[in-house]
């Protein structure tokens, strides 16, 4: 929208400043932020969950998004959970359940988590959405997908920064270049009640099974579920069961219904690999 062009501009342009005045503090740690240009998902969760399963001793840091919570929290310490999803937010759980050889932590200020992990005793950081924690020193991996159709800075499009921002990064990854996306399913019914609350819910409807969807029900980003809405949707629709990503099931199995689940993983390129596992050697 043209009227909306102007207000990309200053937004833009702030985002740019903040680039040039802030100073990032380095850490005697190696550090890998997972992030991208585009508002919403881009894979960044699975990206970290496939990355991290790689490192013992390793801490997740996210900000948490959509928890009742505010301020530190440790979500989970070595694979013990230590809180519940309200407390720590949907993608913070599904890390701490996926990965029981991490530690993950929920915090606004990135900075106290980075800390709190050091005196800690991780080995490794990974910051969840990081790209744009511009002060902290960190190896900065970008995730884009495999077509940007608009690249106007927000709210005229859906980047968070100028495109040409890319060129602070250390990595620039595409999907389908150079991650894929892998979907399985377990549990499917023959009549499966959709139910969502992921960021950009389109980007999965080529995974989703051809038959057996018979009603959907989207919410927004990071939602968080009311049983008995849930209870009658399924009874109305006559479903089977409820067809849930794994992001979503940390919020609603606790409601103890029929699940039909998709499970999403990253599989990452070994020449990537590679050159994050050199990255972190220069620390050992």
């Amino acid at each position: 929208m043209p009227i909306l062009f102007p207000i990309s501009i200053i937004y833009g342009l702030i985002m740019r400043l903040r680039r040039l005045i802030i100073k990032s503090e380095e850490f005697d740690i190696p550090i890998i932020s997972i992030g991208n240009l585009l508002v919403g998902g881009s894979g960044k969760t699975p990206f970290v969950i496939a990355l991290a399963s790689r490192y013992e001793e390793s801490t997740i840091i996210s900000r948490g998004y959509g928890r009742l919570s505010r301020g530190l929290i440790e979500v989970s310490r070595d694979g013990e959970i230590l809180c519940d999803v309200e407390t720590s937010g949907d993608e913070a759980m599904l890390m701490a359940k996926l990965l029981p050889n991490c530690s993950v932590i929920v915090s606004e200020d990135r900075k106290d988590a980075v800390r709190k992990a050091v005196n800690d005793g991780a080995k490794l950081i990974i910051l969840d959405d990081g790209f744009n924690r511009v002060d902290i020193r960190k190896f900065e991996i970008i995730l884009e997908p495999s077509k940007i159709i608009n690249s106007f800075v927000f709210p005229a499009g859906p980047m968070r920064e100028f495109s040409f921002t890319k060129k602070y990064a250390d990595v620039v990854l595409k999907e389908d270049r150079d991650f894929t996306r892998i979907v399985s399913f377990s549990n499917l019914k023959d009549k499966m009640l959709l139910v969502m609350a992921i960021s950009n819910p389109k980007r999965l409807i080529p995974y989703l099974p051809k038959n057996g969807i018979i009603a959907k029900k989207i919410l927004p980003d990071h939602a968080y579920f009311d049983e008995e809405v849930i209870l009658t949707l399924l009874r109305d629709s006559g479903a089977d069961s409820l067809l849930v990503t794994q992001k979503d099931v940390v919020k609603i199995e606790k409601f103890m219904l029929p699940l039909s689940i998709m499970h999403l993983r990253i599989e990452i390129k070994k020449p990537i690999l590679k050159e994050i596992d050199e990255y972190i050697n220069l620390y050992y």
